[in-house]
């Protein structure tokens, strides 16, 4: 079987035709990694051995980290490919630690959400961050806290605030992405942020606001919601 050209597919399946015409937030995981592989392997098209290799790896951050021996142990990817995807991965953390070097000021949601923005797309399972503060509300750094699955997060307070503490930070702004792109609270979300003011309360490190990232639509003009602006600090 001759092997599957990208310029066989119909317009609306060619990966850098529909990233000129729509955008790159348009396009999947896989079809973005598949430009960057640019041919398949007898008979299979880059997208779907970009598809093997999330499906390998589990989430864009795990295949972010895989080595050059790693990434060549999925069918399809050979040096050239593998040493692309690592020079890309590479590229995106380093853009990401000049943004966070810069300590901008992170006083709106609106801010937060675009800091947090591109590193959250990856993400395929909810993963909940702390973004460390000092007095001035100039960002220190974002630490990881806790992955869930698609739609579940379980995070304690603890591991919130131990970060918080080993950093000094005078507050924290909490944060996760919902991978379905309705970042809508839900009533877990809401309990969580709750039992996080109260215990920032108590260490005198003061929770700003809790960002949920997703995705904007026709109907929602925002990709996040911000638990603060929703009302949720009230009585606390």
């Amino acid at each position: 079987m001759e092997p599957l050209r990208i310029k066989d597919l119909p317009v609306t399946d060619r990966p850098r035709e529909r990233l000129s015409l729509l955008g790159p937030d348009s396009l999947r995981s896989a079809e973005l990694i598949g430009i960057l592989l640019r041919t398949g392997l007898q008979g299979a098209s880059a997208v779907q051995v970009a598809d093997n290799l999330l499906n390998r790896f589990a989430s864009l951050s795990e295949l972010s980290r895989a080595s050059l021996d790693e990434l060549q142990q999925v069918r399809g990817i050979g040096f050239d490919k593998a040493v692309a995807l690592q020079a890309a991965f590479t590229l995106a953390r380093r853009i990401a630690s000049e943004i966070r070097a810069e300590s901008p000021l992170l006083d709106t949601p609106d801010r937060v959400a675009d800091l947090l923005r591109e590193e959250n797309k990856s993400y395929t399972v909810e993963t909940f961050q702390a973004v460390l503060l000092n007095t001035r509300r100039r960002l220190l750094r974002v630490e990881t806290v806790s992955q869930g699955t698609l739609d579940t997060l379980l995070i304690h307070p603890r591991e919130v605030f131990r970060s918080a503490i080993l950093a000094n930070a005078a507050a924290v702004i909490v944060a996760h992405n919902h991978p379905s792109g309705d970042p809508t609270p839900s009533d877990a979300d809401i309990r969580v942020t709750r039992d996080l003011i109260r215990v920032g309360q108590l260490l005198k490190i003061e929770v700003l606001d809790h960002i949920i990232l997703g995705q904007r639509t026709d109907q929602r003009t925002k990709d996040y919601v911000s638990l603060r602006e929703l009302g949720y600090w009230a009585g606390c």
